[in-house]
């Protein structure tokens, strides 16, 4: 017994539920938002009658495949099959079906579909796209559904739109893709034949047509040799003409079509027009014909006249036998050979030499190598000389030349290469400084301080004195910066004079500027470290000729050598004072300039370091970060512990010069590399205890005076020159090098 349809007795089917909510119709499929509101369920998450839930997890695994879509994954992807169907031809007596291959595109970007028959010639028939490339549902019952990647196979049928393909055959990219995913792909099968096909190309076969075509196929070889051109240097010997001379031409052979172009060489002054070509470009007979034939007489086919009347009209027919056709030989391009002639309409060409292109044509394809191009006209005579006229004064020496160069001079030109390689940038300032004194017989000139400068990027030289208190002698520029002629030249001569270059600068060397002569005593810690990293242009700077000439110094020399360095060193520690060495090989004239003695100090010597504090170096670091207000040492533990992945306490140096550049430390360079060679302990140093040293608020240091926060910062090693005449010259190290 139903109960009655009243309040109170009716089934109310919210009773108990929460969720109410309406499904999101929108979501992201393989990372692009897209509308699937199809497959969402209804009202609090309720499934819709008759509705297919997708399941949330896919039967592939997780990471096999790429998150992009597939219109991005599988772009330009597409498998191939081979397909044929079989047409029903109704009321036709020579045919009752008809068998028609296609091609089956599927588009794995979209799992569209394309349905191609090539075209036949004649068919008669619509060929081309049979089914435009869209989406083909299942057949019925499955109407609901599309076709995807795994309804294909070979040698199946599948029913496209109410018509049945059978599918024979696939390409190898579909073949092997079908195999990765685990897909059988069956054997081929052959294409049954078509009788209607068979019997056109049997009528085909026996047809014997009036006018036959005759297919020229030239594709091939403008596909293939298309602007490659064999050029030859050939030359016409012209002895009968009232002039007697060799007229110079150059013939191009075009491969594309066996076509001749020459182009005849005019030398300048000889007195000839200049035309554009000798023989305009065509096909060259071997044999010139003793009439020249009219247009239209040699063609490619000839026509036989059947029959004239004058009421009936001309009866003509093709003549396929070709009685009529005129055969002419032509130049090919096995024709011409270095050494052979070339009838140019009765004119005797004689090729002499060929161009690189064709000497490998001719190797790669007939196997030519013998190429000796032939001599036929004389070797040009000597140019005749043409002196300078000497320097009159005016001006300078490179514009004057520039006047006898040309009718309209130019502005001699700057080597701007040189400018660009060698000009200042940053502070890599390319100047070479040298302290020089003045060599003169005066007393006062003898004590003045002079600072010449050495200008890289044009090679000027500028000299600078320094001012000095009492000395009776205004200080300031000495010499404007400009470049200097060497002394000893003929100032009205034809050669360019020659002027001061960077290796004539040199510690000891003299030089004669604008007639006074200076010695250069000294230089600075960049002009040195420039000429030892440049040793291949400044060969005082060269450590390797430095030992060749050490080397190459007599017996007794060396022995001498040796004797001083043993008595110098009596407790044998490998170490003497390098002014002793100094004054030894000055004093011995071992061919050695005082620089090369420097250059040789600087490379085998040591300074005695003053051993730095400790203890002043953290309390000089805290003091800065103090006065900076620097607070960011828990953050500095954690990146420290972040970076020690094995948690040892430990990091490399790098690390840790990294991350305290990171944290942009307020303490200068030299002093946190001075802190870091103290904790370092190899190459790892132990952060907790270099984090406990700096740490102000932790652990604060005694306050220092800023005399030895000075003294401190200006005493380390980076911040002084190598002073070589306070170091110990290791003659050890020299020794072994003289005796490899």
């Amino acid at each position: 017994m139903a109960l009655p349809f009243l309040p109170g007795n009716s089934p109310n089917e919210r009773l108990g539920k929460e969720r109410f909510h309406k499904s999101q119709h929108f979501d992201y499929s393989s990372g692009v938002p897209m509308l699937v509101g199809s497959e969402k369920p209804g009202i609090g998450g309720e499934h819709l009658v008759g509705q297919e839930i997708k399941p949330k997890y896919s039967v592939y695994p997780i990471g096999s495949g790429t998150g992009l879509p597939p219109w991005v994954t599988f772009d330009k992807q597409v498998l191939c099959f081979d397909a044929y169907f079989q047409e029903t031809v109704p009321e036709a007596q020579s045919e009752t079906y008809r068998i028609r291959k296609c091609k089956i595109y599927f588009f794995l970007e979209d799992d569209t579909i394309q349905v191609v028959e090539p075209e036949y010639k004649n068919s008669g028939i619509p060929q081309g796209t049979l089914i435009r490339r869209h989406r083909i549902p299942l057949p019925p019952p499955n109407e609901g559904q599309f076709y995807n990647l795994f309804h294909f196979n070979i040698n199946q049928q599948m029913k496209l739109h109410s018509r049945t393909f059978t599918v024979t055959d696939c390409d190898s990219f579909t073949r092997n893709f079908l195999t990765k995913l685990g897909v059988h792909v069956n054997n081929p099968t052959t294409v049954p034949e078509d009788p209607y096909s068979s019997l056109r190309e049997q009528l085909k076969k026996s047809m014997q047509p009036l006018r036959p075509y005759e297919r020229h196929d030239t594709l091939k070889q403008f596909l293939d040799h298309d602007r490659k051109v064999l050029r030859f240097y050939c030359f016409w010997d012209d002895s009968q003409s009232i002039y007697v001379d060799l007229r110079e031409l150059i013939l191009h052979y075009f491969l594309v079509d066996d076509t001749i172009e020459i182009r005849e060489v005019i030398p300048p002054n000889s007195g000839r027009d200049k035309v554009n070509k000798f023989l305009r470009r065509c096909r060259l007979p071997k044999h010139v014909p003793a009439k020249v034939k009219q247009p239209g007489e040699i063609t490619d086919r000839t026509v036989l006249n059947v029959l004239t009347s004058s009421t009936m009209g001309n009866r003509y027919i093709l003549d396929s036998l070709k009685t009529g056709a005129v055969h002419e030989e032509f130049y090919k391009d096995c024709d011409l050979i270095i050494g052979g002639e070339v009838n140019v309409w009765g004119r005797r060409v004689i090729l002499a030499d060929c161009d690189d292109f064709t000497k490998h044509y001719y190797r790669a394809k007939y196997g030519i190598e013998d190429f000796t191009p032939l001599q036929y006209k004389a070797p040009p005579a000597p140019k005749p000389p043409r002196p300078v006229p000497p320097y009159n004064g005016f001006g300078s020496e490179e514009d004057s030349l520039s006047f006898c160069q040309r009718l309209l001079p130019k502005p001699p030109r700057k080597d701007f290469q040189k400018f660009m390689a060698k000009d200042r940038y940053g502070l890599d300032s390319k100047v070479l400084n040298f302290q020089a004194k003045m060599i003169t017989a005066d007393p006062v000139d003898r004590e003045r301080v002079f600072i010449i400068s050495f200008y890289l990027s044009n090679d000027t030289i500028s000299v600078f004195e320094r001012p000095q208190k009492n000395s009776g002698v205004l200080g300031g520029k000495f010499l404007e910066r400009g470049r200097v002629k060497k002394p000893g030249q003929e100032l009205f001569k034809s050669q360019l004079s020659q002027y001061f270059t960077a290796q004539d600068l040199y510690v000891g060397a003299t030089l004669c500027l604008n007639s006074i002569n200076f010695q250069l005593l000294d230089a600075d810690e960049y002009t040195f470290k420039y000429m030892e990293q440049h040793a291949e242009e400044f060969p005082r700077a060269n450590m390797g000729i430095i030992i060749s000439k050490l080397r190459s110094l007599p017996e007794e020399k060396q022995r001498e050598i040796r004797k001083f360095l043993t008595l110098s060193d009596p407790s044998n520690t490998g170490f003497i004072p390098f002014e002793s060495i100094r004054s030894l090989l000055l004093g011995l004239d071992c061919n050695l300039s005082e620089h090369e003695v420097l250059v040789l100090g600087r490379c085998f010597s040591e300074r005695e370091q003053t051993q730095v504090d400790v203890g002043l170096m953290l309390a000089v670091a805290q003091d800065f970060l103090k006065k900076k207000a620097f607070e960011e040492f828990p953050k500095m533990a954690r990146a420290f512990a972040d970076h020690d992945r094995h948690k040892t306490q430990r990091l490399s140096t790098k690390a840790i010069r990294t991350i305290c550049k990171a944290f942009h430390l307020p303490v200068p360079n030299s002093l946190l590399e001075g802190l870091l060679s103290k904790f370092a302990d190899g190459d790892e140093i132990d952060y907790y205890a270099f984090l406990a040293g700096i740490n102000w608020l932790e652990h604060p240091a005694p306050p220092v005076m800023p005399e030895d926060t000075l003294k401190l910062l200006f005493s380390s090693p980076a911040s002084k020159p190598k002073l070589i005449a306070q170091s110990l010259l290791n003659y050890s190290a020299v020794l072994k090098k003289l005796q490899v």
